[in-house]
């Protein structure tokens, strides 16, 4: 192995979190996997297929870069969908390629019917709607163009999802909030319905919506977190657990993050221990050092807090991660050697570390430490 880490993924665990999320949704619900940011940290190139292989044949993107590396990873056709930024330069390729992706101001709006009119191919378009997000969406005062432009341009735009993205629908403080975006979203739907602008599909939930609020469900949902086995917050975890207090979690972790012992270094009583004073032996120790740090995504803010696994038992971190390597304490590890696999994230023996418990310790959210795992770490598939 070239890398000093490497990542697992488990196509079993990803069947059973997208059975227990097709379980959620009506049997005509379709889902897409949502794969911005790098396959949340799962990797586009490893993920995709695999998807494909559990039957997923719709993905969302954020961006046409993201979109170029899902075509050449494909193994079947499949939709796909950019929900997020694609420059004017780069609508005539997203066209002549059938890719599907959100308009939400008028500019990119009158160049997809431009770049359609040149090709002589139907830009398909997901109308993005502001309902209280204030980040991307046409407001409604933008609505009296948006249907002039639709209707000038029918042969060119095919409009085949309206669309809007919920605001927190993963803590209960904002559920007047979400029902009012679900409010505007339906009034604002029936509004272009009365004028003839009718879509394909309609899909405004997430992951916590679909879990949340069921009238969101409508033609699609756009699953991201839930699909890796993770929950939105621990919040919605604990709204299905009172739902279903005898049930077990049914989500699933597809990742294990892998390294092994680098070298071993004993350290008498009293030496500090890496850069700086923020960790002196308070025995003799022996430490092993794990060529992973800051640089592969493991936060220096786990320091003197992270733990791995080793041998089946929890080993701590001592001193500051390095940006290409960390100290964890094997004083009572006796067995441990160079070479022997550390667990940084996922299960070894009976115990595991969990994207929670670096959470927790880095003030990181689950979403932030995945996506952070740089693209050059090896990502292999298992069963």
């Amino acid at each position: 192995m070239l890398h000093s880490s490497y990542i697992e993924i488990s196509k079993s665990a990803l069947q059973a979190n997208l059975d227990f999320i097709r379980r959620q949704v009506a049997p005509g619900v379709q889902v897409s996997s949502v794969i911005k940011g790098n396959a949340y940290g799962h990797g586009i190139e490893q993920f995709a297929p695999l998807a494909q292989d559990c039957g997923i044949g719709h993905f969302s993107v954020f961006s046409a870069d993201e979109a170029q590396r899902l075509l050449q990873s494909l193994t079947a056709p499949a939709t796909v969908l950019i929900m997020g930024y694609i420059g004017n330069a780069a609508l005539e390729w997203a066209v002549a390629e059938g890719i599907e992706f959100y308009v939400f101001d008028l500019d990119r709006l009158a160049e997809a019917a431009q770049v359609s009119e040149r090709l002589g191919k139907p830009a398909k378009i997901h109308l993005e709607l502001e309902t209280g997000m204030n980040r991307t969406g046409f407001a409604p005062a933008d609505l009296n163009a948006v249907q002039k432009m639709l209707h000038k341009n029918r042969r060119h735009l095919v409009l085949q999802g309206l669309c809007t993205h919920f605001a927190g629908a993963e803590s209960y403080q904002n559920h007047e909030r979400v029902l009012t975006q679900l409010s505007r979203f339906q009034a604002q739907r029936q509004r272009l319905s009365q004028s003839g602008i009718i879509p394909k599909q309609l899909h405004t939930a997430c992951s916590a919506a679909m879990m949340q609020y069921p009238d969101t469900h409508m033609d699609m949902v756009r699953i991201g977190i839930m699909q890796y086995g993770f929950w939105p917050s621990p919040e919605t975890y604990s709204a299905f657990r009172s739902r279903h207090p005898e049930s077990p979690d049914p989500l699933r972790r597809l990742i294990n993050w892998k390294s092994s012992i680098m070298s071993l270094k004993h350290v008498p009583q009293g030496e500090y221990v890496g850069y700086g004073t923020s960790f002196q032996a308070p025995r003799d120790m022996v430490l092993a050092m794990v060529p992973v740090g800051y640089a592969w995504g493991y936060s220096r803010t786990l320091s003197n807090q992270g733990q791995v696994l080793l041998h089946g038992q929890k080993a701590n971190v001592v001193g500051i991660v390095n940006m290409n390597g960390m100290m964890v304490d094997v004083t009572d590890i006796p067995a441990a050697q160079k070479g022997d696999e550390v667990v940084l994230l996922g299960k070894q023996g009976d115990h595991s570390i969990s994207v929670a418990s670096f959470a927790e310790l880095s003030e990181q959210l689950n979403y932030e430490l995945l996506t952070r795992l740089p693209l050059n770490i090896p990502r292999f598939i298992i069963d």
